[in-house]
């Protein structure tokens, strides 16, 4: 997959989508050859395992004035570390868990699907969310595009899933800047969270389960405090 590579930053964090291999020391190994380039790594998050090794995603900060390609340069400099992405990331300095969410859906109820909405960003490390209703925009999170419906030939989703950057409803401009999509039913088809990353990375399939789950959840608790 392509990666972003800016020149200079701002003084702001950075959000690192590391592939390593299944091997002993290999997360200290990264973390001591990124420390040498300057960087400061804020926080971890394991996006997903497998036969070929790990997925995190690594929250780090370079001193400003610092080139950011830097941070590429060190990690691949670990044998048979892969960087998937790298983009600005400006949400909250942590990365917030499913479990924190669970428990901010539990606390209001009657709002249930906004807090879904907003929280997913911390979650999923998404540019922005969408709540949809039978193709009309009635939530979203900040920075969300400006849309009042999605195109007419947007359809009902059944089960959480990638969305395919070439399907005919995607708007041009998400298009063109690579925005990575994914979206899962809150209760019912017709009502869905679309989450959206300008740039990527793709959704990968341990993303896309958990977020089915955290809509399922979302709508569990809206149905108990509606009484529906």
């Amino acid at each position: 997959m392509p990666v972003t590579r800016l020149g200079h930053d701002e003084g702001v964090a950075f959000l690192l989508r590391l592939v390593l291999p299944d091997r002993p020391g290999m997360l200290g190994a990264v973390a001591t050859a990124l420390g040498e380039a300057g960087a400061d790594i804020v926080s971890l998050d394991v996006v997903e395992r497998g036969p070929d090794g790990a997925v995190d995603d690594l929250l780090v900060e370079l001193p400003s004035g610092s080139l950011v390609d830097r941070l590429i340069t060190a990690a691949q400099s670990v044998p048979g570390v892969i960087v998937e992405s790298l983009r600005p990331y400006t949400g909250a300095a942590d990365l917030h868990g499913d479990l924190e969410l669970v428990d901010a859906l539990a606390a209001a109820p009657d709002r249930a699907m906004q807090v879904l909405v907003d929280g997913a960003l911390g979650v999923f490390r998404a540019g922005w969310a969408l709540l949809v209703e039978n193709g009309v925009v009635v939530g979203a999170s900040r920075g969300a595009p400006e849309i009042g419906a999605l195109p007419t030939t947007w359809e009902p989703v059944s089960r959480a899933r990638r969305i395919e950057p070439g399907e005919p409803w995607v708007p041009q401009p998400w298009q063109l800047l690579g925005t990575e999509l994914a979206a899962a039913p809150i209760g019912s088809p017709a009502t869905v969270i679309l989450l959206g990353r300008p740039g990527g990375p793709l959704f990968r399939a341990s993303e896309v389960l958990r977020l089915g789950h955290l809509a399922g959840i979302a709508a569990t608790v809206t149905s108990v405090a509606t009484g529906v």
